[in-house]
């Protein structure tokens, strides 16, 4: 690894924890496609992105903890479900054809895009949980001070079965992927239990490096962890984290979704032509 290949791989995960973050996801959804263009192979890419999520989490958590925007205990709730199917990755990651990832990814950035565009704004404030929900019964429901209006908003939790389900799917595309699975928890934040926006970007991305450090172990075990290719990528993943995280406290983000989508549709044919050996970028670190 030279110098220059080192700090393209900086800037690179700069850029795409920076956009992850303001959107409420990890940066592997882009970090991965830029790896495996840049001719890593993408056992090691997703290792890469698997400590770059980690790092994402921890550099994001403090501001939204301060705002109060984070829901500390649905998040310890639903990763008991989302750390299980984490190791259910796990164990079939060194099973799957690189094919088979490839297409998985492709999968996954086209559901991200499709995502994006449906992403509804801020919501009125929820109506009176029921007595007997889970969300009541476990405290879940909370309320936070919105960062532009100042405005205190509630929320109540339902339909906690579904997101638990949800979750557990997540964390095994999470460990697959390493992509961290902000992608697929903030639509079961976002739909199954309604959060406000905000709430679910600022709890996804509490709960993603959480996900990741259950897989993190066994990528290492197996040698998929490079800390010549890791350590570039996990320090601009800090800042671009941070960057990402005060963006999201005072901005709206919807041109930058709009340009999120684009970027996730190209990245998405890219992954798709690497399925079938096609590599459409010639760029080597």
């Amino acid at each position: 690894m030279t110098a220059t290949g080192a700090l393209a791989l900086f800037a690179y995960s700069l850029v795409a924890s920076a956009i992850g973050g303001v959107l409420g996801m990890a940066g592997g959804i882009l970090i991965v496609p830029i790896l495996t263009a840049c001719g890593l192979d993408i056992r090691t890419a997703i290792g890469a992105s698997i400590v770059s999520v980690i790092a994402c989490s921890c550099a994001s958590a403090p501001p939204f903890l301060r705002c109060r925007l984070t829901n500390m205990r649905l998040a310890i709730v639903l990763e008991l479900a989302t750390t299980l199917g984490a190791l259910s990755g796990v164990l079939l990651t060194g099973v799957l054809p690189v094919a088979v990832l490839y297409l998985l990814f492709a999968a996954i950035l086209l559901l991200s895009a499709w995502q994006m565009l449906g992403r509804r704004g801020e919501p009125v404030p929820s109506e009176p949980a029921s007595a007997d929900g889970w969300g009541t019964l476990l405290a879940l429901h909370g309320s936070y001070p919105d960062p532009v209006t100042g405005v205190e908003t509630g929320y109540v939790i339902e339909r906690m079965p579904a997101a638990l389900g949800l979750m557990y799917g997540a964390g095994l595309i999470s460990a697959l992927l390493g992509i961290g699975s902000g992608v697929l928890k903030i639509p079961a934040l976002d739909a199954a239990l309604r959060l406000p926006l905000k709430v679910s970007s600022a709890t996804s991305n509490f709960m993603i490096g959480v996900t990741a450090a259950a897989s993190a172990g066994a990528y290492f075990a197996r040698g998929d962890i490079v800390p010549a290719i890791a350590g570039p990528v996990a320090l601009g993943s800090v800042f671009g984290a941070v960057l990402g995280a005060r963006v999201l406290l005072v901005a709206s983000t919807k041109h930058l979704r709009t340009m999120f989508v684009a970027i996730l549709l190209l990245l998405a044919g890219q992954m798709l032509l690497e399925a079938f050996g096609i590599q459409p970028f010639g760029a080597r670190l």
